[in-house]
């Protein structure tokens, strides 16, 4: 399917749900996000994604990071409560 065709396909269906128009590549970013939050190993999420190596994926999504590390932190302490 020509690239223009998907993307024409993907804003009608969008439309029709009644969500906010996106671009189709931020799907890619919702989906590493997701899977971060969710636990997913970093390299797999990096596989998964076509990064080159796991430091692109890190510096990408390092917000993602640092707020799991606020949970993780959370979770310790109240594990120690």
């Amino acid at each position: 399917m020509d690239r223009f065709v998907a993307i024409r396909y993907f804003r009608r269906a969008l439309e029709r749900a009644g969500l906010p128009m996106i671009r189709f590549h931020d799907l890619r970013h919702t989906a590493a996000t997701l899977m971060l939050e969710q636990g997913v190993p970093l390299s797999t999420v990096s596989a998964i994604l076509g990064h080159s190596g796991i430091q692109i994926t890190a510096d990408l999504y390092g917000h993602v990071l640092a707020s799991m590390k606020h949970t993780a932190a959370a979770k310790i302490a109240a594990a120690l409560d």
